[in-house]
């Protein structure tokens, strides 16, 4: 496990590399527009999974526009949807600070949010609605937090609000973690305090790692606290019905 997790680190390390070359070659030509970082970002996704060895199982017709709304895992779940399909996530301001990553998701076109203030949440709804108008889906985990998987978190409906508003069309996307050595989902999950070095370390050295994301169809909601639930009970009953499946 010691000799996986040290080439796998080394591949990551090389593809992470890969990844900033890409970006500032595609800078010689001028400056990246947000639909070209978003389809950035979808490359080095693709270039992670492949270096981690995580295979994506994708279900569904990923969504070119719109509101994308997830249940949340982990921070692999970035990865994971991204290389399903160019989007711009909205994330906790903390993310922005990250050694690395966090650059990567400003470059990326993420939206930071900061989970404290009201004044950022309407900023955010604003910056929502706008990058709505684009070719590329904005993506919304509104449980708030990444959990163990056990169950999927009451949805927040307030950044919901700038779909409805605009009747632009709402996509879940449900994802789940299954393990071909036997380890529980929960496991790989990334939650409460655990430390992001620890927990990266663990992916490491797991064998057989899947990831199973399905998207459902685009709906249409007058009203946020109905979309919320809606695209809750949706997710949950995926994830629900999955628990009984075999993994080979």
């Amino acid at each position: 496990m010691m000799l996986r997790r040290v080439q796998r680190a080394v591949a990551l390390a090389i593809a992470l590399a890969i990844c900033v070359v890409r970006y500032w070659l595609r800078h010689l030509h001028g400056p990246m527009t947000l639909e070209m970082r978003a389809l950035w970002l979808q490359e080095s996704a693709c270039s992670i999974l492949r270096s981690l060895n995580i295979r994506s199982e994708v279900e569904g017709e990923p969504p070119a526009c719109g509101l994308v709304v997830a249940n949340h895992l982990s921070y692999l779940d970035i990865a994971i949807i991204s290389a399903a399909m160019p989007c711009f996530f909205v994330a906790k301001k903390e993310i922005g600070k990250w050694p690395f990553f966090g650059k990567v998701a400003r470059e990326g076109g993420t939206i930071f949010l900061d989970r404290k203030s009201q004044a950022s949440a309407t900023e955010v709804a604003d910056v929502i609605e706008e990058r709505m108008q684009l070719p590329v889906p904005v993506l919304l985990f509104p449980e708030g937090t990444s959990t163990d998987g056990t169950r999927v978190l009451k949805f927040h409906p307030r950044l919901i609000d700038p779909a409805t508003k605009t009747g632009a069309p709402i996509t879940t996307a449900a994802i789940r973690y299954a393990i071909d050595s036997g380890m529980e989902e929960r496991d790989l999950c990334w939650y409460d305090d655990e430390l992001f070095v620890t927990h990266m370390w663990k992916v490491l050295g797991v064998d057989g790692f899947r990831a199973q994301l399905r998207f459902g169809e685009p709906q249409i909601y007058s009203h946020r606290r109905v979309a919320a639930d809606m695209t809750h009970a949706e997710i949950t009953a995926w994830r629900e019905a999955g628990e009984l499946e075999t993994v080979s």
